[in-house]
């Protein structure tokens, strides 16, 4: 599985971005995806993830209300829109993936759940 993250920048506070994951090389409809993200020297946290059937969605609590995790069965693609930015929201974001297995509930914000990865891309909230 590749996937291919992309729509970072740098943003002023209260803007908004859309970050893209474009995942080949799987079964697109058998995996769970999710986005993470993280800043130097602290670990990769859960932002947001969503099921294969795209029917289940999860949030952080830090999330909730500003981010929106969407996915394009067409494009073989998900996406993270982000509202309202905030400087604490700078970080690289990252997407990521399960095996064809699926995360059960209590792990879908573990970082380990995810097998797969992709690059990341960078969110910079600054005026």
């Amino acid at each position: 599985v590749q996937l291919q993250a992309s729509g970072g920048g740098l943003v002023q506070p209260g803007g908004s971005l859309r970050l893209s994951c474009a995942v080949s090389g799987s079964p697109y409809g058998k995996i769970d995806m999710g986005w993470f993200r993280q800043t130097p020297g602290k670990e990769r946290e859960f932002v947001s993830a969503m099921r294969r059937t795209g029917g289940s969605k999860y949030y952080s609590y830090s999330a909730k209300g500003r981010f929106t995790i969407s996915r394009d069965s067409n494009n073989n693609a998900v996406y993270l829109q982000i509202t309202g930015l905030k400087p604490e929201d700078t970080a690289v974001y990252y997407c990521a993936s399960s095996t064809v297995s699926g995360i059960i509930l209590s792990r879908i914000q573990n970082v380990k759940a995810y097998l797969y990865w992709g690059q990341g891309t960078l969110v910079t909230v600054s005026s």
